[in-house]
């Protein structure tokens, strides 16, 4: 069935439907422009509170990015991003394949239906302007045979009249008969103005304007498809990105079982660990003795007065305090104090005729040396800190794992700073085999520049090993320090001279330092490989970490190359590190150095 058979009288109908069906298809491109509207504005949003979010400082100097909760926050926030930017690639591909493809339809589809309703209504005007001929000639027709059958009766008349005269007669009937030969040639006008209408009009209703409804119908059935196909590109633009939308998804789950706290509390430990010994028990200071002595000059005289005295404020100085307010440096001995001290304790025995009380002597000494406390914010240093080379300025385990870490990278650019040179001594000895392909002079420069670099790092190496051995040894020292005091028992109130305290501290402060400082290394520094430029002879043979095609012939004539021919599959065996060439294997075995240009890289 198609309308230019069923719908034949339907012109009007025709033409509102045609129209509503390119509303419509306005109508779904106006949907689909405000669609890619709001994707496009969620996908900004989105990305700004990503960025909102996202961590300010760079990745290698935040201590937070350590812990497994912030790298899970990240990834989770890295995950959201990429969501946001497949809400952008549906908001693209509705934007390209629907309104513009579909716009652009849409404009084509209205040309085309104004087209074809201008021929039907020029047919239709033309039958219209045939119909009037016709009825024109018909009214002519009929006119001219009411003024013959007029005439044919005046002449009659005429003739049956006998006043009338001859002439009369003859000229009524001339009259009658020219009227009569009108009427036959409206008659003949009126007949072929009727065939030529019917002819018009059977050709109009059977053949012209079937052929434009049925272009009408292919039309607004094409109109309709594309229509469908739109609908459909909808779901299809969602369809494209829903794997990758559940990758996002499965990203932000695996984000979200990654959070470790026992590993997240371990890496606090590392990160702030100073490695310093706990400080030690209190002593105490019996001030008692010197108020149960006898207030008399020859007590003042004794010299067992003056030990006792000088023990305790040396006691009082000695010790440390971890929950203190200030961070307060040591107090120095008490010759170093601003104040002068008193005579009793500066001259010897004091002289019978001061008359100075043993107590006010002892309030004038503790109001001279006051114990400082150390704090908690002294072991960590305060805020004006130099920040020195060997970080000495930071807690022993903190530059312990410092100089570690700069031990690392020190040995990482030596071993590239080889390899450099390696590349460029085999690149020198090809230039020399090769003239052609370059001049072996050129590289004399670099390699020079190589040289010296691989002096100063190996330098450095040796300088921060020396720099590592002796903060692991701190760091032993400070661990052995603090086991021991929490195994030793806490000391009598009763205290011993204080020269032979203070010689004994004193040489086992040292002995404890010399034998530390001659312990070896941890085994975490002696695990980092400082020569590694002969390890390659005892390795095993690697596995290729991708695939080649040789795009032209070479011929490797020097030492370290090897051949290959053009189209030849070689096993990549290392990627070229800057140098222009790249190490590869061929299928019989052979291996060596080839021109990176010269090859078609594909890696695993």
């Amino acid at each position: 069935m198609d309308w230019g058979t069923e719908l034949w009288d339907q012109f009007e109908v025709l033409e509102r439907h045609t129209q509503w069906g390119l509303d419509l298809l306005d109508k779904y491109v106006k949907f689909v422009k405000e669609r890619v509207e709001v994707e496009q504005a969620y996908a900004k949003q989105l990305r700004s509170l990503v960025k909102k979010y996202l961590p300010k400082k760079p990745t290698k100097d935040d201590p937070e990015v350590k812990f497994s909760q912030q790298q899970s926050f990240v990834q989770l926030l890295q995950e959201v991003n990429d969501f946001a930017g497949q809400r952008e690639l549906v908001a693209e591909s509705l934007g390209v394949r629907v309104c513009l493809e579909l716009a652009k339809y849409s404009h084509e589809m209205k040309q085309e239906r104004k087209m074809h309703f201008q021929e039907g209504r020029r047919a239709q005007q033309q039958l219209e302007n045939g119909f009037k001929q016709l009825e024109s000639s018909k009214r002519k027709f009929e006119r001219d045979c009411r003024e013959a059958e007029k005439a044919a009766h005046t002449a009659e008349r005429l003739d049956q009249d006998i006043n009338a005269t001859k002439a009369d007669v003859e000229k009524a009937k001339q009259q009658a008969h020219l009227r009569n030969h009108m009427a036959e040639e409206s008659k003949n006008e009126y007949a072929a103005q009727l065939q030529r209408f019917n002819r018009d009009q059977a050709h109009f209703y059977f053949s012209q304007m079937p052929q434009i409804f049925d272009k009408l119908q292919d039309m607004d059935e094409r109109r309709a498809t594309r229509l469908g196909a739109g609908y459909g590109l909808l779901a299809e633009a969602e369809l494209q990105v829903v794997p990758i939308i559940g990758k996002c998804l499965e990203g932000m789950k695996v984000a979200a079982e990654s959070v470790d706290a026992k590993n997240d509390s371990q890496v606090l430990i590392e990160l702030h660990k100073s490695g310093f010994a706990r400080p030690g028990d209190l002593e105490f200071e019996d001030f008692s003795q010197v108020m149960n002595r006898v207030p008399s000059d020859s007590s003042l005289g004794t010299p067992d007065s003056r030990p006792e005295l000088r023990a305790a404020s040396n006691r009082s100085r000695a010790k440390r305090w971890p929950f203190g307010k200030k961070n307060k440096p040591r107090p120095p001995s008490l010759s170093l104090l601003g104040g002068h001290l008193p005579s009793t304790l500066s001259d010897g025995p004091p002289s019978p005729r001061s008359g100075r009380d043993p107590l006010a002597i002892l309030s004038e000494i503790s109001k001279s040396v006051k114990p400082r406390l150390a704090s908690f914010r002294s072991l960590r240093g305060g805020r004006g800190t130099v920040v020195t080379e060997d970080f000495s300025h930071l807690p022993p385990e903190q530059q312990r794992k410092r100089l570690q870490q700069q031990l690392e990278e020190r040995n990482r650019e030596l071993q590239k700073e080889e390899d450099q040179r390696e590349a460029l001594k085999k690149m020198k000895d090809v230039y020399e085999k090769t003239p052609q392909m370059g001049d072996p002079a050129s590289l004399e420069p670099r390699i020079a520049e190589t040289l010296s670099n691989i002096e100063r790092l190996k330098l450095e190496v040796q300088k921060y090993e020396a720099w590592l051995a002796e903060a692991e040894s701190r760091v032993l020292s400070n661990r052995g320090d603090s086991l021991s005091r929490h195994t030793r028992p806490p000391d009598p109130p009763a205290t011993a001279p204080p020269d032979s305290s203070s010689s004994s501290n004193n040489s086992g402060s040292q002995d404890n330092k010399e034998s530390s400082s001659e312990e070896p290394p941890s085994e975490e520094g002696q695990d980092t490989p400082i020569y590694t430029e002969f390890d390659e002879d005892f390795e095993e043979p690697a596995s290729p970490i991708g695939q080649c095609v040789a795009i032209y012939h070479f011929e490797g004539s020097s030492e370290g190359t090897v051949s290959m021919s053009e189209g030849e599959d070689l096993s990549l065996m290392e990627e070229d590190k800057g140098d222009g060439w790249t190490r590869v294997r061929r299928k019989q075995g052979a291996e060596g150095y080839v021109p990176t240009s010269y090859l078609r890289v594909t890696l695993n």
